[in-house]
């Protein structure tokens, strides 16, 4: 996990939403994927994102994101 993240939606099947928390400077390699996430709620990726370590966490110094409210709201 480094210093800029990003954050989407993705349907993966049938209309499922997933939501995936990557490190952009992994560039899509191995080891680029911080979460997949069931589901798009705020709520929901809030409790997957605080399991991870406050030190992890605190280097986060930029996430890119949409509009959607839900994801600016879990990124808060």
């Amino acid at each position: 996990m480094g210093e800029c993240q990003s954050i989407d939606e993705v349907s993966l099947s049938q209309g499922e939403l997933y939501t995936f928390v990557t490190n952009k400077n992994g560039r899509g390699e191995s080891g680029s994927l911080v979460a997949c996430i069931k589901g798009t709620l705020s709520k929901d990726i809030i409790n997957v994102l605080e399991k991870l370590p406050m030190d992890l966490r605190k280097k986060v110094k930029e996430v890119t994101l949409d509009m959607a409210k839900n994801m600016e709201s879990a990124v808060k």
